[in-house]
C-alpha cells in the first residue's frame, strides 16, 4: 500500500454512462479536440514525460461479447456482466488518464471458416453441431459423432481432406492432453469486417480520448485469426503445432516482452473465464521462467471482468474464480477499478503534476 495519494480525474462531459451498452459512431474530430482541451485544463502531461509507467490490457473489449444483443454476449452472473462492467472500465480510463501511459486492447478476430465454428464439423446426417452447446472430443472424431466437413478442404487445406482430418483429431486430443476445456463449437462471432468486431462505442472512445490527451498511440493487438486452432490467450494459441510437428503459429513475444517492461500492468475485459484468464495465465508461464516476483506488478481489475454464464447450459463462474485465485496465490494483485490507486498493494509511487 502507497502512501501517496493519487488524485482522481472528473469525467468528461462525453461520457455518458447510459450509452455503454449501445453502438454508435465515436466523433473522432470533436473528441480529439476535447480531449486536447481537458488535457491543459487538468494538467495531464504526454505519456512519454511519465516517471513510472502503467499499461492497462484490455482483453477482448468488443461488442461481439459486450452487448447485450451480440453473439457471445457475456452477462456473468448478473445477466448484464460485460456491460455493468465496461461502465466501471470506462469511468476507471477516464479518471487516471494521467496515470495511465498507454493502453493496449486485444482484439478476437475471426473468419467464418475456423476450427471453432459450425461450419467446420458435420455429423453422419451432413448437419452442422448447434453452437454453444456442442463439446468435441477425440472419442467423438474417433467414434464418427462429429467429423471435418468436406466441403471447407478446398478453402483451407489445397483440398487435401486427410491433412484437415489428421490435424482436428491431433488437435481436440492436444486439448485433451493438456487439461484445457474441450472444443468448444462457437456462434459465429468476433468476424472480420462486421460490427461484432469492433471495440464498444464507450470503450472506443474512451481509448481514443486518453491516446490525444496523453500523446500516447493504442497498442492494438489482434489475435484468432488463425483457422487451425482457437485463440483465448492475446499471448498464444490453444495449440502451437500441427500433427507433423510443423508450427502453424507462435507466441506473441513481442506483447510478453512490451508488458513487462512497465512498472505495472492492469488486466481487464471479457470473459473472465476464458480469454482473460487464459491470457492471465500465459502472462504467468512466462514470468514464472524469468522472475516469479514480476507477478507482483500485476493487477487484475475484478469489477471488469464477468465469467460466461448461459443460463440452463453451461456457468463457468467456479473456474473463472479457481483461476483468479491461483493467479493471486502466484503474486499477482486482485482489485477493483473502484478502490484508490495508492489502496492496491504493491502499487508503485507515481510522480505526475496535478
Amino acid at each position: 500500500m502507497s502512501t501517496q495519494t493519487i488524485k482522481q480525474l472528473p469525467l468528461p462531459a462525453n461520457f455518458n454512462a447510459a450509452k455503454v451498452g449501445e453502438v454508435w459512431r465515436v466523433p473522432y474530430q470533436q473528441r480529439a479536440v476535447e480531449a486536447r482541451e481537458w488535457a491543459k485544463k487538468h494538467n495531464i502531461q504526454p505519456a512519454a514525460e511519465d516517471k513510472t509507467r502503467i499499461c492497462l490490457l484490455l482483453i477482448d473489449v468488443q461488442n461481439t461479447f459486450c452487448l447485450p444483443d451480440f453473439e457471445l454476449f457475456v452477462g456473468g452472473q448478473s445477466g448484464m456482466g460485460a456491460v455493468q462492467d465496461n461502465v466501471r472500465l470506462c469511468e476507471f480510463i477516464y479518471r487516471h488518464l494521467g496515470v495511465i501511459s498507454a493502453i493496449a486492447p486485444t482484439m478476437d478476430t475471426h473468419t467464418t471458416m475456423q476450427i471453432f465454428h459450425p461450419i467446420f464439423w458435420i455429423n453422419e446426417a451432413g448437419e452442422h453441431p448447434t453452437p454453444a452447446a456442442t463439446l468435441i472430443t477425440p472419442e467423438d472424431i474417433q467414434q464418427g459423432v462429429w467429423k471435418v466437413n468436406p466441403a471447407i478442404a478446398d478453402s483451407l487445406s489445397n483440398r487435401d481432406y486427410s491433412k484437415l482430418e489428421k490435424h482436428a483429431l491431433h488437435y481436440v486430443k492436444q486439448l485433451s492432453d493438456a487439461g484445457k476445456y474441450p472444443l468448444t463449437v462457437w456462434p459465429y462471432h468476433s468476424m472480420l469486417g462486421g460490427i461484432g468486431h469492433a471495440l464498444v462505442s464507450a470503450v472506443e472512445e474512451a481509448v481514443f480520448f486518453h491516446c490525444i490527451a496523453r500523446n500516447s498511440q493504442t497498442r492494438f493487438e489482434i489475435k484468432g485469426n488463425n483457422p487451425l486452432t482457437e485463440n483465448y490467450s492475446i499471448l498464444r494459441p490453444e495449440v502451437l503445432e500441427d500433427n507433423m510437428g510443423i508450427p502453424i503459429s507462435q507466441k506473441n513475444t513481442s506483447l510478453i516482452q512490451y508488458l513487462l517492461e512497465f512498472d505495472a500492468v492492469m488486466i481487464a475485459g471479457q470473459a473472465k473465464s476464458h480469454c482473460v484468464a487464459w491470457t492471465i495465465a500465459d502472462l504467468l508461464t512466462e514470468i514464472q521462467q524469468q522472475d516469479a516476483s514480476l507477478a507482483q506488478k500485476i493487477y487484475l481489475l475484478e469489477d471488469c471482468t464477468s465469467p460466461v454464464v448461459v443460463p440452463g447450459v453451461v456457468d463457468y463462474s467456479e473456474q473463472a474464480e479457481e483461476a483468479f485465485q491461483r493467479f493471486a496465490a502466484a503474486g499477482m494483485n486482485l482489485v477493483k477499478s473502484t478502490e484508490p490507486l495508492e489502496s492496491w498493494a504493491n502499487f508503485p509511487e507515481i510522480s505526475i503534476q496535478q
